[in-house]
């Protein structure tokens, strides 16, 4: 298991590209944050990540949907 392995530089420079990938990239985090054998802190990291996307998403819906009331009460 890889799991307290330190990940070097190039693991990690691996890591950001793959994410980079549009729907790969999100896949890719949802694996590496619930599978096993993958390395803690990378596990941690992607499960960081997808909190962080799940609050930047409410966000948006939240200033869209206002946006949207905003333009409705308009007419």
């Amino acid at each position: 298991m890889n799991e307290n392995k330190t990940m070097s530089v190039g693991d990690w420079i691996i890591t950001m590209i793959v994410t980079a990938i549009p729907l790969v990239g999100f896949i890719m985090l949802f694996v590496w944050a619930f599978s096993s054998d993958t390395n803690l802190s990378k596990k941690n990291w992607a499960k960081a990540a997808l909190i962080f996307y799940a609050i930047i998403m409410v966000l948006y819906f939240l200033f869209f949907a206002s946006i949207i009331a905003a333009m409705a009460s308009a007419y």
